[in-house]
């Protein structure tokens, strides 16, 4: 009978808890999801990794030298794009980029002017970094890195771990897509225009 008295006790314990944790709401949680249903402006939207989070912003040295904020780019949609030299599906990749910026580039639209692509490279030796940057013609201006390959901060900061890898952002900062590849790419584009 005692047994019986305890384990009804822990049975009754176990799901006061669960029902209170199930049923229980988190104001943070509901905080957090309605400014990012609610509001336009990137200071109200958390700072995240996932689609409808702020992406966090970059600062890296481009190969002449010049830091490059991403918040610069501001107004524009642009595609943080982490990629290298060395990688092969990377360099795969990098025709479709060419074309993808090339017909997006002066487009309007519905949160932003513009399409441009924010490289972030996980190169270590600059010479080979920018010799890829010239032969596969990635003519947009913003390229950075900070050569440390692996040991990239930024890669670190946007829990990169394989390369290509890629995060759409509109006007505002917001993120609206992560590893586009291809025609998945344009096709994003696509539904964003006004």
């Amino acid at each position: 009978m005692k047994n019986t008295v305890i384990l009804l006790t822990l049975m009754a314990v176990a799901f006061a808890t669960a029902n209170c944790t199930s049923v229980q709401n988190d104001p943070i949680k509901e905080a957090t999801v309605a400014s990012v249903e609610s509001s336009n402006t990137p200071t109200d939207v958390p700072v995240g990794l996932t689609v409808g989070s702020r992406a966090p912003e970059l600062e890296y040295t481009s190969p002449d030298g010049k830091m490059i904020k991403l918040s610069s780019l501001k107004g524009q949609v642009v595609l943080i794009d982490f990629w290298a030299a060395w990688c092969p599906p990377c360099r795969a990749e990098n025709p479709n980029l060419v074309s993808t910026y090339n017909q997006f580039k002066n487009s309007d639209f519905k949160t932003g002017k513009g399409f441009t692509i924010y490289s972030v490279s996980l190169d270590q030796q600059k010479e080979k970094w920018v010799a890829a940057i010239k032969s596969d013609n990635l003519s947009w201006a913003y390229h950075v890195s900070d050569l440390k390959g692996w040991q990239s901060v930024p890669a670190a900061m946007y829990q990169v771990r394989s390369i290509p890898a890629s995060f759409l952002i509109d006007g505002n900062g917001v993120i609206v897509a992560t590893n586009l590849r291809g025609s998945a790419l344009s096709a994003k584009l696509t539904e964003l225009l006004k």
